[in-house]
């Protein structure tokens, strides 16, 4: 009778399986390099991912981390700090668990394409409660309602701008062993500056959640109900509070003819700091520098991603089972940034891999 059992939960298990779209991670690393022990004291890469059942699709996914589940984080951070670049332009650092060790780790936080404090609540709680670590989430001029004193942002950040911040983070916790997390957009700052950096950089390891890898190309494949929402988000976020900061951007004009993420990175350009789209895409657009990244890389993409389409991989794939330092992991379901998974509670897959990844890191060094 128990066999009998066993058998049948079995069954109803794989059809479960199967309509959930539930399966075990695929792992683009190469063998000869440092992720094949990584990956083997990982137990979440050796067991499916399961989605929670009502969250199978991707939109519905999306729109439940999105909509509802970033609403019901409830998260108070310690302090947020204004920084001064040096070309006098404002940025931040929101801090989370300020009352760590001053030798315990720090984990460098860049957000999403229009992130703020509040946004990135379940990303700061999730990692500071698996790892009991410092979290500082690095606000972009233009995020939160900064100031903008001098006319200048970048969707994707500016990699001299996380150089002082995290100079800054250094400044203050000197003993602090530091590790870098990007979700979507901040993956391609995240990227960008570690392939700048090769060896020469205070983290340890870093995890890209959901990037899109080539910038120039990647908007064209955002969904276009999402593409055109997002636009008009960073029409709302960037370009309507600092209407005056933009008076004598020549290119205005064109930037507010955008409908959609592409046309909007390929007009804004002098809102960046430069002359051309040339010029911006060589400084900031991550894939030109991500051969030379020295340190360990975790990189995280979901298959049914309507905004950083898996496609956007497929060029990289054979690069990266050459590179030693670097490794991708896709499921087949989790949506943008989402990976939910459990039925009444729902808890991110994603948040506690990049969590057990950084302490593996950390153990390495004690």
């Amino acid at each position: 009778m128990g066999s009998w059992l066993n058998t049948l939960s079995r069954g109803a298990m794989a059809v479960l399986d199967l309509a959930i779209g539930a399966e075990k991670p695929k792992l683009y690393f190469n063998p000869q390099g440092e992720f094949k022990t990584i990956f083997e004291q990982l137990p979440q890469l050796h067991r499916k991912y399961r989605p929670t059942p009502w969250l199978s699709n991707t939109h519905a996914h999306l729109l439940y981390f999105d909509l509802i589940k970033k609403r019901q984080i409830h998260l108070s951070y310690d302090q947020v700090d204004q920084l001064k670049m040096q070309d006098g332009g404002i940025t931040g650092i929101a801090w989370y668990g300020l009352n760590a060790a001053p030798d315990a780790p720090t984990i460098v936080i860049l957000h999403t394409i229009t992130g703020t404090p509040e946004s990135m609540r379940e990303l700061v709680r999730d990692l500071h409660l698996y790892t009991s670590w410092r979290i500082a989430l690095c606000l972009r001029r233009g995020h939160a309602g900064l100031p903008m004193p001098v006319p200048k942002m970048n969707l994707f950040g500016s990699t001299d701008d996380l150089r002082e911040q995290l100079a800054w983070i250094q400044e203050k916790f000197p003993n602090s062993d530091l590790y870098g997390m990007g979700s979507s957009a901040g993956t391609g700052l995240l990227v960008r500056y570690l392939g700048e950096q090769a060896k020469d950089t205070p983290l340890k390891a870093a995890f890209a959640l959901c990037p899109g890898y080539n910038t120039e190309s990647g908007f064209k494949r955002v969904h276009p109900f999402y593409s055109m929402m997002m636009t008009k988000k960073l029409f709302q976020n960037f370009v309507e509070p600092y209407k005056d900061t933009w008076m004598k951007t020549t290119t205005l004009s064109k930037v507010l003819q955008s409908k959609t993420l592409f046309d909007f990175e390929q007009a804004y350009f002098e809102m960046a700091g430069f002359d051309a789209y040339s010029s911006y895409n060589q400084a900031t657009n991550p894939i030109y520098v991500f051969e030379q990244i020295e340190i360990p890389l975790l990189v995280l993409n979901a298959e049914d991603d309507p905004i950083c389409h898996i496609r956007n991989f497929e060029p990289y794939k054979s690069i990266v089972r050459q590179m030693r330092s670097v490794a991708v992991i896709t499921t087949k379901k989790g949506s943008h940034c989402g990976f939910y998974e459990g039925i009444k509670e729902t808890h991110s897959w994603a948040s506690r891999l990049a969590a057990d990844f950084f302490l593996l890191e950390a153990n390495k060094t004690q």
